[in-house]
């Protein structure tokens, strides 16, 4: 039987990438996002359905999931794709734009799980692979409610696990590092009322930037095609491994909060984010 996968923000980037890997593989893929009048990128055949779901509209996740299931008759796998990054000085941070970013990348995962778990669960049957960050694993500077929300989608998954693990059910997540050509940030820049930021946190400003301006250039430019095949492999491996690293831009950092003492892991971190004397 083909099978079905529901991916969340699929109007470009990773989430139109794996639709349409999804979909060249022989998968049944219904594509949703928040505005499908808005693209016509994935109207691809028959096998493809694009309807809306909006993450923080309760009403039409269920209805993309019905929709589905009318469809092509059952959900075999679902990607919680959507999300956006909030990159700002915390305390410049409004709580309502604090909210939002947790609305949407927290809370609109759990609802958009809560809502299939049903359906799943009658089927004995189901992978969940929920997209995360480096900077879910990874405290970054000028990203710190995005992190927050990423490391709040990494326990959620673990411990998600445990729960399903008897149901067979898979939780799975998949951890990018920076992928530029997704137009992520240009995007995550749009979202919302500038936030101001005091003058006294100009001079670390200046040297995150800076920062920030090199790292760009050691992204990988491969990240959206990579970061597709991982997700397909993590809907196809038939395992019960947690987490894929799809980019070795983000590694390094990765294996050393992972891998190395908290010491050695606060002095190389320190290192890099802090402006050296």
């Amino acid at each position: 039987m083909t099978q079905t996968i529901l991916i969340t923000g699929t109007s470009s980037g990773f989430g139109e990438a794996t639709a349409r890997l999804f979909a060249a593989r022989g998968w049944n893929v219904i594509a949703t996002m928040r505005n499908p009048e808005a693209s016509n990128a994935l109207q691809l055949g028959d096998n493809v359905l694009v309807t809306r779901l909006d993450v923080e509209d309760l009403d039409t996740i269920e209805a993309a999931i019905s929709e589905g299931i009318a469809r092509f008759g059952r959900i075999d796998a679902l990607v919680n794709n959507a999300g956006y990054g909030l990159f700002a000085v915390f305390e410049g941070a409004s709580r309502e734009a604090v909210k939002r970013q947790f609305d949407v990348n927290v809370f609109g995962v759990m609802d958009v799980t809560r809502a299939i778990l049903p359906h799943f669960r009658s089927n004995r049957k189901g992978t969940i692979i929920n997209i995360s960050s480096g900077a879910g694993v990874v405290g970054f500077p000028m990203a710190s409610l995005y992190s927050a929300s990423k490391f709040a989608v990494e326990g959620f998954t673990e411990a998600l696990g445990y729960e399903l693990s008897g149901l067979g059910i898979t939780v799975k997540l998949v951890e990018p590092g920076g992928a530029p050509s997704t137009g992520f940030m240009a995007r995550s820049g749009s979202e919302g009322a500038p936030i101001p930021v005091a003058t006294d946190y100009y001079p670390f400003l200046e040297h995150i930037g800076k920062l920030y301006g090199g790292m760009a250039g050691g992204t990988d430019p491969d990240a959206v095609d990579k970061v597709a095949s991982a997700i397909f492999e993590a809907a196809t491996d038939c395992s019960n491994r947690l987490r894929y690293i799809p980019t070795n831009d983000i590694r390094p950092l990765m294996d050393a909060r992972r891998g190395a003492t908290e010491e050695q892991y606060q002095d190389l971190v320190q290192g890099i984010f802090l402006p050296q004397a």
